[in-house]
């Protein structure tokens, strides 16, 4: 359901020695009652620009909120409390910079905003309604960014959890990379040795003694070359595909 949030309307002709700015500012609430409120706007700024008034910064607000220009309503909000003189003027510049305040989702401006009007007219029905809106809306605003805050923190402290990790399996592989070369390489200075050995005693007479450790060379050679072949068949079997 989506809640909507009234705001008061209020258009305050004063006597005025401008007689220029009193029928613009006639005419900009006749264009704000059929709904043209940007030429409602238009009437407004020329009347404030030829004589300043609060009812005037509150009726230039009040079209230019219909534009949903938030921002610029509350400024001339703001001026029309400023500038209020009564009582009644300055708690309805509050009520409707209440409704700028919550247009923004500003809801503690906006609870501020009302609290202002009620203090001024405690017995506005209208403001206290709206307050309670607001109230509501901060609250749920305070749930949801408590939620999404705690949905962050659980995020990095995931996202932490997995880089320690990425970071120990990179270690873990750097280290059996490692221990892998240092393995390959004692075996390769191991073969090197005992191709040393064959070939010095293939080129000179052999006892009895060198022509054993010979044998036993080349056997061990001979052993060695069967076990890759073993491996290498494995490897191929257990890729291949059963038909």
């Amino acid at each position: 359901m989506r809640l909507l949030i009234a705001f008061t309307l209020m258009f305050v002709t004063w006597s005025s020695f401008a007689q220029t700015a009193h029928k613009m500012r006639r005419q900009g609430d006749r264009n704000y009652e059929s709904g043209e409120f940007q030429a409602a706007e238009e009437e407004y700024r020329k009347a404030q620009s030829q004589e300043s008034s609060a009812a005037g910064a509150y009726n230039l607000g009040n079209a230019i909120y219909q534009q949903e220009r938030f921002e610029e309503a509350i400024r001339q909000y703001q001026e029309a409390v400023d500038q209020a003189s009564t009582d009644k003027v300055k708690s309805d510049a509050f009520h409707n910079l209440g409704n700028a305040y919550f247009g923004q989702q500003d809801f503690q401006k906006s609870v501020d905003a009302y609290k202002n009007a009620l203090r001024l007219n405690p017995e506005d029905v209208e403001t206290k309604r709206n307050l309670m809106l607001a109230q509501q809306r901060k609250i749920e605003q305070q749930q949801q960014q408590q939620q999404q805050q705690q949905q962050n923190q659980d995020q990095n402290e995931q996202e932490q959890e997995q880089q320690q990790q990425e970071e120990q399996q990179n270690n873990n592989q750097q280290q059996q990379d490692q221990q892998q070369q240092e393995e390959s390489s004692e075996e390769e200075q191991k073969q090197e040795q005992q191709q040393k050995e064959r070939e010095d005693l293939e080129q000179k007479d052999l006892s009895k003694e060198e022509a054993e450790k010979l044998l036993r060379i080349m056997d061990d050679e001979e052993r060695k070359v069967q076990e890759k072949m073993r491996k290498g068949s494995a490897k191929k079997s257990k890729s291949a595909k059963d038909w």
